[in-house]
């Protein structure tokens, strides 16, 4: 199976199966000198690790990285990073029934029909297991971005989950770390946990959205055709499982718009550098950033793995029906946010170093 890999200059490559003894990711191109441990890695992979609270599947895994190779004397080297997180609470036999089946809105048959072999144990590289490897080489990246540009900040949050919304009038960046959901509205946190507990109970699943901005990300990343950077933004979101639509700043809310409404009017400030009057474009003009803080949306479908009666066929092709029994998440979304957020940092330090290797500073002045 070829393209595990993603990124430009700093480049990750992920490897391993979500019921394999292990899985991480080697990563290359990082710079040499940031400063990096362990523990600066698994602050991140903590927020992602399942079994947390009854709203994320209940397998229990430490997620505890080790650092392999590129670090000497707790600075990276330049050479390619080893990361490494051993499985250790893996449930194959719960797979046992599916083995020949196939689950509707999953991978299974696809891989199937491609490769003509599939890891039916929690589907192997299609498991959203794999992205912990990706949160990972994100905690890397967002070290090595602070010693490039410290002033940059990248957060996530859910803004919806099935079809409950936030009040973004109730918009409180103190909440998100504050609930289960990370989400930045406290009444709606509350709402939820009803909801998906009655979800959860019955053995559905439900989808979400989430939405991911970056602050303090300076002007002129990205380049006009083929490497703009919400190019790259929009292809690393929708490589994250489970992922269906990506937007950019005012997304599909856009084509609503008069080109009045969306033209993001633009002054000289006090500082001698340009502001907007809104910002409808996410930060990005032409692929190339705008200084503005970069927004990102992604809208997650819901766990095809349920607990409730499908139909489908067996590889043989006769008809079945199939249950999915084992652990899993009433709403990846809620997982989906650090995730997302290791993407965007991978993509933003990417994107630094392209634009670090060709330009330099940035070359045209304003004043």
């Amino acid at each position: 199976m070829s393209m595990n890999s993603f990124g430009h200059l700093f480049r990750v490559t992920t490897w391993g199966e979500s019921h394999g003894p292990a899985l991480g990711a080697t990563v290359d191109g990082c710079p040499p000198g940031v400063p990096i441990n362990e523990a600066m890695i698994q602050q991140w992979l903590d927020k992602r690790k399942p079994g947390q609270n009854k709203y994320t599947t209940q397998r229990r895994e430490p997620d505890a990285v080790k650092i392999m190779s590129g670090v000497f004397e707790g600075k990276t080297t330049g050479t390619p990073i080893q990361l490494m997180i051993e499985n250790t609470d893996q449930r194959s036999k719960d797979y046992g029934d599916i083995s020949e089946k196939f689950r509707p809105g999953h991978a299974d048959i696809t891989y199937w029909q491609k490769y003509g072999i599939r890891d039916y144990r929690g589907g192997g590289r299609s498991s959203a297991r794999e992205t912990a490897a990706r949160v990972a080489a994100g905690g890397l990246a967002r070290e090595a971005i602070k010693m490039l540009v410290p002033n940059v900040e990248i957060k996530g949050y859910m803004t919806q989950i099935g079809p409950h919304k936030i009040d973004r009038t109730r918009f409180d960046w103190d909440q998100i770390d504050q609930n289960p959901f990370w989400t930045p509205d406290e009444v709606s946190a509350g709402e939820w946990a009803g909801y998906l507990d009655r979800l959860r109970k019955t053995g559905n699943s439900v989808g979400a959205v989430v939405e991911l901005v970056a602050k303090g990300v300076p002007a002129g990343l990205g380049a006009p055709v083929y490497a703009k950077l919400d190019t790259d933004l929009a292809a690393a979101m929708m490589s994250i499982n489970a992922v269906k639509a990506v937007e950019i700043g005012e997304g599909m809310d856009a084509a609503c718009l008069t080109g009045e409404e969306n033209a993001d009017e633009i002054f000289m400030g006090e500082d001698g550098q340009p502001v907007y009057s809104s910002n409808h474009a996410g930060g990005i003009l032409g692929g190339i950033s705008t200084g503005q803080d970069l927004v990102v949306r992604f809208a997650v479908k819901p766990t095809s793995s349920i607990l409730k009666t499908r139909q489908t066929i067996t590889k043989s092709g006769e008809p079945a029906e199939i249950i999915t029994k084992g652990r899993h998440d009433p709403c990846v979304g809620i997982r989906a946010v650090p995730v997302g957020e290791a993407m965007m940092a991978c993509v933003i330090l990417d994107h630094l170093l392209l634009h670090r290797g060709q330009v330099g500073e940035n070359q045209g002045k304003i004043g």
